[in-house]
């Protein structure tokens, strides 16, 4: 056990090491990582979504899931606007902290070392994606000042490839194709195919997270207090969730691990992107940078389970 689990674990940290390193030697500029983030953002993770959901069954535990999923991220916005107090001055951006998961850019990566495929993943990640492009991202525009209104919503949501390759894989996987496609002659060359676009993704991702790491020592006790807070709070949405899911259906451990992943992750990676920060800036990236690396200490405790 403890050999399979050096195998998945090392592989992370390397990678992550290896992307601290080109920032610091200067190998990848920060033009070029914007290029391996836009390869990522525009072509390889919405290949790798369209698969996942392609080939996935739906089924009325798949609904469950996403409720389940969704309704917790929404409790964990709502505990966030109360617990801001705990972070002041910093407290404006804390419930956008503390909700939705960074499954495009880590979770499919993480848990496709464990399972070896992101499709289960995709089941637990269909209810936060959903959740960030409309709930988180439409009460971070009104917190933030902007515009929230629903044409504005869908307007980022069908402007974002990522979405568009996970919405394109739903519709064609509910009406069966992908069992058709995949059953058929044609099969094996489709695979190859998407194989090709989404085996780099996990050591790209990895390295861009790597690369993102930046540490500020003088927000150590927001920074602290935030991490902890989000890892409370996902704990018991992690319990949350098992309540929900495994008391209408058997236990599964492949989702379990799922479900673990998803509540492991730091919040998604385009706050500082859609949020005016300001002079919260730092404190928000800081945030999820110290973050990521809870979540690989996490990803290594999962792998023990999973393997167990």
């Amino acid at each position: 056990m403890q050999l399979q689990v050096i195998q998945m674990v090392l592989p992370v940290l390397i990678m992550i090491g290896v992307g601290y390193l080109c920032k610091r030697t200067q190998i990848i500029s920060a033009e070029g990582l914007r290029g391996l983030k836009s390869l990522l953002g525009e072509i390889l993770l919405p290949v790798m979504l369209f698969n996942a959901f392609f080939t996935a069954s739906y089924s009325l535990r798949v609904v469950v899931i996403f409720l389940a999923v969704f309704l917790g991220f929404g409790i964990a916005l709502v505990l966030g606007f109360g617990l801001r107090r705990f972070v002041k001055p910093y407290g404006k951006f804390l419930p956008f902290l503390l909700a939705g998961g960074e499954g495009g850019m880590l979770g499919y990566a993480l848990y496709g070392l464990i399972a070896g495929s992101q499709t289960g993943f995709a089941v637990v990640d269909l209810g936060q994606t959903v959740f960030a492009f409309t709930v988180w991202l439409g009460i971070l525009r009104s917190v933030d000042g902007g515009k929230a209104d629903v044409k504005s919503l869908v307007k980022n949501m069908f402007s974002n490839k990522c979405f568009l390759g996970m919405a394109l894989g739903i519709v064609t996987g509910v009406l069966g194709l992908g069992n058709l496609v995949t059953g058929s002659a044609a099969g094996g060359i489709v695979s190859s195919v998407i194989g090709m676009f989404t085996a780099p993704i996990s050591a790209v991702v990895l390295l861009t997270v790597g690369y993102d790491i930046n540490l500020k020592r003088d927000l150590l006790v927001p920074v602290t207090k935030t991490i902890l807070l989000r890892l409370l709070v996902s704990g018991v949405l992690l319990l949350f969730s098992n309540l929900i899911v495994f008391s209408l259906f058997p236990f599964d451990k492949e989702l379990e691990v799922a479900l673990m992943v998803l509540y492991s992750l730091p919040a998604p990676f385009i706050l500082p992107i859609f949020a005016e920060a300001g002079e919260d800036g730092e404190y928000v990236s800081t945030s999820l940078s110290v973050y990521t690396l809870v979540t690989v200490a996490l990803f290594a405790a999962i792998v023990v389970y999973s393997v167990a």
